[in-house]
């Protein structure tokens, strides 16, 4: 199944449906995820892909699944090599 519209970055969702909307800074934010202000800004700003590192602890700051925030940046991943022109050759049928 080819997706014609882009998969929303984790980043994006992270800035505006949890930052935003509860006034936390990007510095906060990097303190309570234990992480540096660089990473939370790169990832907010994609300019990075969201790391199964980073999936554990946005998903335990937030209460939510680390599984929800990596399938974001899986589906944008599949979406964006898919936009890639790929020579391949299909498999011969079985029997």
């Amino acid at each position: 199944m080819i997706m014609t519209r882009r998969p929303t970055h984790p980043g994006r969702v992270l800035k505006y449906d949890v930052l935003e909307p509860m006034n936390i800074t990007v510095t906060a934010a990097a303190k309570m995820l234990r992480v540096s202000r660089k990473t939370v800004s790169e990832l907010i700003n994609e300019r990075i892909a969201l790391s199964p590192d980073m999936a554990v602890r946005i998903s335990i700051a937030t209460n939510t699944t680390p599984e929800g925030w990596m399938n974001m940046q899986t589906k944008l991943d599949l979406w964006l090599a898919s936009q890639k022109s790929m020579k391949v050759d299909q498999f011969p049928k079985a029997g």
